[in-house]
């Protein structure tokens, strides 16, 4: 299927055949062990994670010490591969099992993606065994932010997702919901927030019992050089919106400037969370994230706490100062 211009059709075609997809070896940590530094083979470890202001957090290294661990809402599991092609594997089969999960306990499966390199970190999915296995009849697709700009325009996250997934799945049309690119930025995110509030009182979305804003089944978050999440960004003051479910950004530091995003109170109401971070250059705000970082002012990486699962999703470069 071509992607522009940007419609759907039903059944959308799938990809080629593929080899078969290796499972990915994991080796739960235990810091008793080891002795000397661990290889970055796949790692599992499971860590107590509070974004916020640093404390109850712990840092754990090649060397498999601990600087302490938390009790504290938002556990958390950290899974280092040696590549980023490992990654995709097991990002893949951990969308898979909780897409059949979910649709099997109630009939649906809301997820919601965001923009940058997660689409590419998704690509297993559109290849066997997935892409012929999922039901993707049950997916209702959301994103966590977009940009405000038309949908066939290069930097619009749904054409990203459309290009390099939606397209090559058998998603209804009517489960793939997407900004409306007619509106300025204040409109489209008032116009997004009044649709997740008429799809939470038809039943479609469920509603956090804790905290009264919607629940989502997987929230797929990136995340930037700087930490940032969505369309939240350091220093920003939309990292302190708690009230709004859906708010605008005209002044983003990264082009785009203007941009729709959830606030921290709906994604830290997800059942579950895969934080998937690939690259050097995203190092430092991951230690700043799992290690004992005190600091007044966090990330907005350190902010993500859901009441539900997160998990870390990194390759063996974006892990190399932990």
């Amino acid at each position: 299927m071509a992607s522009s211009p940007l419609h759907f059709s039903t059944p959308l075609r799938t990809l080629p055949s593929s080899p078969s997809l290796r499972r990915v070896p994991r080796i739960p940590f235990q810091a008793s062990l080891f002795s000397q530094p661990i290889s970055h083979k796949t790692l599992a470890i499971s860590t107590g994670i509070r974004g916020g202001s640093g404390s109850g957090r712990f840092c754990w290294r090649a060397q498999a010490s601990m600087a302490g661990t938390a009790t504290q809402k938002g556990k958390g599991k950290v899974e280092v591969f040696d590549s980023e092609e490992d990654l995709s594997v097991s990002l893949a089969k951990y969308s898979a099992d909780l897409a059949d999960k979910f649709s099997k306990e109630k009939g649906s499966f809301t997820v919601v993606l965001s923009g940058g390199s997660l689409i590419k970190s998704l690509r297993k999915l559109v290849e066997p065994p997935y892409v012929d296995s999922v039901d993707w009849s049950t997916w209702k697709v959301f994103w966590v932010d977009e940009r405000v700009v038309p949908k066939d325009h290069e930097d619009s996250n749904y054409k990203l997702a459309f290009d390099g997934f939606l397209s090559k799945i058998s998603i209804l049309p009517g489960h793939v919901y997407v900004i409306n690119d007619a509106l300025p930025a204040e409109g489209a995110a008032d116009d997004y927030e009044t649709c997740l509030k008429h799809l939470v009182k038809s039943g479609v979305l469920s509603v956090s019992e804790a905290t009264g804003f919607p629940k989502f089944d997987l929230m797929l978050l990136g995340m930037g050089p700087d930490g940032h999440v969505a369309s939240l960004f350091p220093g920003h003051p939309l990292v302190k919106e708690n009230e709004k479910w859906v708010t605008f950004i005209k002044d983003s530091p990264k082009p785009p400037p203007e941009r729709i995003t959830f606030t921290f109170p709906v994604i830290n109401s997800s059942a579950h969370i895969a934080l998937v971070v690939c690259g050097a250059g995203k190092a430092g705000p991951v230690h700043a994230a799992l290690c004992n970082s005190q600091n007044s002012d966090p990330l907005p990486v350190q902010m993500v706490s859901p009441e539900g699962e997160l998990v870390w999703f990194l390759d063996k470069d974006a892990a190399s100062k932990l």
